[in-house]
């Protein structure tokens, strides 16, 4: 049974869980999961780092000091890390990070987070759904290069953007509220993937070792 497991979970407003009447989002959904009496590891504590409006440029400037605050030696800390929505929008023409920018931060994230002997998962972009075709055909962008660096390192990767973009409890519910956020059945289907995404084999793993 595992002892001592600290997960942080960084990202932007899909990561928060805004949109959701229950406040759980598709994190604290994951987490109470996680945590049914037949398999919950004997000490597990979360934090949500999530920040609306935050890109990968903003999720790296942050992270390790957050991060580096709520874990412990010796414990087995892991980051779960979901970034790009926000990078593909536009303000004045331009992507607010480039498609190169955005991956080069993510490599950032995950060789720190070996770097520094904790385990990493990777959650790909969220559809904003009142956004045009373009802005998903950048998240699909996003979405395979972001696999491309999990492969290379070894790192477990969830693909969502597609699926959750062809979902039709998400669409209606981000519809129906700001264009960008679901409600609950939306963050269920989210936690779900993740769930069935390797979840369970990714904590059963060790964490990454230090290089």
């Amino acid at each position: 049974m595992i002892s001592d497991l600290r997960i942080c979970f960084a990202g932007d407003s899909f990561t928060q869980g805004v949109g959701d009447p229950e406040f759980r989002g598709w994190v604290g959904r994951v987490l109470q999961a996680t945590c049914v009496p037949a398999a919950a590891p004997s000490d597990l504590t979360g934090f949500n780092l999530g920040i609306r409006r935050n890109t990968s440029a903003d999720v790296l400037a942050r992270i390790w000091t957050e991060a580096g605050s709520r874990f412990l030696p010796g414990a087995d800390n892991r980051l779960v890390l979901s970034v790009g929505s926000n990078d593909a929008t536009l303000e004045d023409g331009r992507p607010r990070v480039a498609a190169e920018q955005s991956l080069a931060n993510v490599a950032a994230v995950l060789d720190g987070a070996r770097e520094r002997g904790v385990g990493v998962l990777l959650v790909g972009p969220p559809p904003v759904v009142g956004r045009d075709v373009e802005h998903l055909e950048r998240l699909l962008e996003l979405a395979r290069g972001q696999a491309e660096l999990c492969a290379a390192r070894g790192v477990p990767f969830v693909d969502v953007t597609r699926t959750l973009a062809e979902d039709a409890e998400w669409v209606a519910e981000a519809t129906a509220d700001d264009g960008a956020h679901p409600g609950t059945g939306g963050y269920r289907r989210l936690a779900g993937l993740v769930l069935d995404g390797g979840w369970r084999e990714w904590l059963e793993g060790a964490p990454a070792e230090r290089t």
